[in-house]
C-alpha cells in the first residue's frame, strides 16, 4: 500500500520506517528541509535503538523516501498519516496548529479519495476539527472529494519504539466508517497475525484512549513517589514496599518504581492537556492536577537532599552527574529531571560535570558552553574534581560501577541516587554517605 506520513520526528519516522519494513511504499514529508536532507543522506534526527538501520535498509530498498513537497506527499498515499507535534500551549492545552496545517495541505492538494489518519496525540474532538478544516478548504476551492478521518493513536515507548510498533499489544482504530476500519485493518495485518490486536471504536473514544493510558501510567509513578516520600518519614524502605505490592497481580510491577520524577514528551504534556480538556467541559479533574503537582515536587527531591547534606552551602561544590535523558535508551531531554537538578545547582553556585551515553549533543544544544558545566566523555571522567556523584537516569552502564574507584576519585564519598539502582547496605558498609528515594536516608 502507498502511505504518506506528515512529520519525520519521533512518531512519524518510526511509523514510516515500520510500515516500509513490511513492504509498504512510504513517503515521509516534513517542512524542515534540514531534517529531510539529513534523512536522505542516511542520518536520522533522533536516537532510537535500531531505527537508523531500519531507515537505511528501507531507503536503499526503495520502500521509504522523503520530501518537503506537500503536493507530492498528498498525491502519493491513500493513507495520509498526521504525525506532527502537538506541543503544550501556554495554558497547558495541546497546540493543534501543526495538525490543522497538515489538514489544510491535504485539502489543497487532494485529487482523489484519502484516508486521513490522526497519529499524533491529540485532544478529544480533534478529528472533527481536521474534518472541518478539510471540508471548508475543499468548499472554498469548489472541489468535492470523498475522504475519511480516522484516529489511530500511537503507543510507542522511547527506547523500545520499534518493538512496540512491530509487535503491538493493541492497535486502536477510531472510525465512523466501517469501510475505513477495514482499510486500516488491511494496512496493519502484518502486525496483527499472531492474534487479533486491533480494537475498533468510535473516534472520540480512540482519541481519549491515548490520553487515558498515559495519565494512568503517570498516576502510578506519582503515587509511588508520594509513597516514597512518606516511607522516608516513617522509616520504611519503599523498595521492599514495591516488591510487596507488585506481587499483587491487580497492581503488578510496571510503573511503580520510585524516582526523581517522570519527564519526556508525553506524560507531562498529556496529563496537562487532559486536565485542561476537563476544565473546558466544566469538570475539575483533581486527580490529574495532583499527579502533575506531585511530579513537579519530585523533580526537586534530589536537590533538596543535596542541600540538606551540605547545609545549603553549594557554591564551591562540583557534582558528577550520571544521566541526562529523561529515561534510558533515548537522547530526549524534554522535561527531564536532570534539567531541573542542573539548573537548581547552578542557581546555588555549584558546578556540574555531566555524562550520558546518548544525550550529550542534546544537552549541548540546550545549554551550550558555560563555565559551570563540563561535558565529559565517559562516566569515570565526571568524577575528576567532583565532590559527590548524582545518578539521575538508570542507564544499564551505571548499574554496576567501580565503587572503590568512585570513592577514591570523589573529594567526599557521597552518592545521591535518584533511581534506587544501588544497594544502600553495601554502600554504607563501604563508607559512602548514600541518599536514595524513599529508603530512609
Amino acid at each position: 500500500m502507498k502511505v504518506t506520513v506528515f512529520g519525520s520526528g519521533y512518531v512519524g519516522l518510526v511509523t514510516g520506517a515500520c510500515l516500509a519494513e513490511v513492504g509498504n511504499d512510504v513517503l515521509c514529508m516534513d517542512v524542515d528541509s534540514r531534517k529531510i536532507e539529513l534523512l536522505e543522506q542516511g542520518g536520522i534526527p533522533i536516537y532510537e535503538p535500531g531505527l537508523e538501520a531500519m531507515v537505511e535498509r528501507n531507503t536503499q530498498a526503495g520502500r521509504l523516501s522523503f520530501t518537503t513537497d506537500a503536493e507530492q506527499a498528498v498525491e502519493h498515499g491513500l493513507f495520509q498519516f498526521i504525525a506532527v507535534g502537538t506541543p503544550a500551549d501556554e495554558d497547558g492545552s495541546a497546540d493543534l496548529q501543526y495538525v490543522l496545517a497538515v489538514a489544510q495541505s491535504i485539502a489543497e492538494h487532494m485529487n482523489d479519495y484519502r484516508v486521513v489518519v490522526d497519529k499524533s496525540t491529540v485532544p478529544v474532538g480533534t478529528a472533527d476539527k481536521v474534518r472541518e478544516r478539510i471540508s471548508e478548504s475543499l468548499r472554498a476551492k469548489g472541489k468535492q472529494f470523498e475522504f475519511d478521518v480516522v484516529s489511530n493513536p500511537e503507543f510507542l515507548k522511547e527506547g523500545a519504539a520499534l518493538d512496540d510498533f512491530m509487535k503491538p499489544d493493541r492497535i486502536i482504530i477510531g472510525s465512523d466508517n466501517p469501510r475505513t476500519t477495514e482499510l486500516l485493518r488491511a494496512l496493519y495485518a502484518p502486525f496483527n497475525r499472531n492474534h487479533d490486536r486491533l480494537i475498533a471504536m468510535d473516534i472520540r473514544s480512540a482519541e481519549m484512549t491515548k490520553y487515558a493510558a498515559n495519565a494512568i501510567l503517570a498516576t502510578k509513578i506519582s503515587f509511588m513517589n508520594e509513597l516514597s516520600n512518606l516511607a522516608e518519614r516513617l522509616g520504611a524502605d519503599i523498595e521492599q514496599v514495591r516488591h510487596g505490592i507488585g506481587a499483587d497481580t491487580r497492581i503488578g510491577y510496571s510503573f511503580i518504581y520510585p524516582g526523581c520524577g517522570y519527564g519526556g514528551s508525553c506524560f507531562p504534556k498529556d496529563v496537562n492537556a487532559l486536565e485542561r480538556t476537563a476544565r473546558e467541559v466544566g469538570y475539575d479533574a483533581q486527580l490529574l492536577t495532583a499527579v502533575e503537582a506531585v511530579n513537579y515536587r519530585q523533580k526537586r527531591v534530589l536537590l533538596d537532599k543535596i542541600n540538606r547534606h551540605y547545609s545549603g552551602d553549594l557554591q564551591p561544590k562540583t557534582f558528577a552527574l550520571w544521566g541526562l535523558s529523561f529515561k534510558p535508551n533515548t537522547d530526549d531531554m524534554r522535561e527531564a529531571s536532570s534539567r531541573v537538578l542542573m539548573e537548581g545547582l547552578w542557581d546555588a553556585g555549584a558546578k556540574v560535570r555531566a555524562f550520558d551515553p546518548e544525550a550529550m549533543e542534546e544537552c549541548r544544544r540546550l545549554y551550550g558552553d558555560r563555565d559551570d558545566l563540563v561535558y565529559c566523555e565517559d562516566q569515570e571522567s565526571t568524577l575528576t574534581g567532583a565532590d559527590a556523584l548524582v545518578v539521575v537516569t538508570e542507564w544499564q552502564v551505571f548499574r554496576s560501577p567501580d565503587f572503590d574507584g568512585i570513592k577514591q576519585a570523589l573529594s567526599e564519598p557521597v552518592i545521591f541516587d535518584g533511581r534506587n539502582i544501588y544497594d544502600p547496605h553495601r554502600l554504607k558498609e563501604a563508607g559512602f554517605s548514600y541518599y536514595a528515594i524513599g529508603r530512609g536516608d
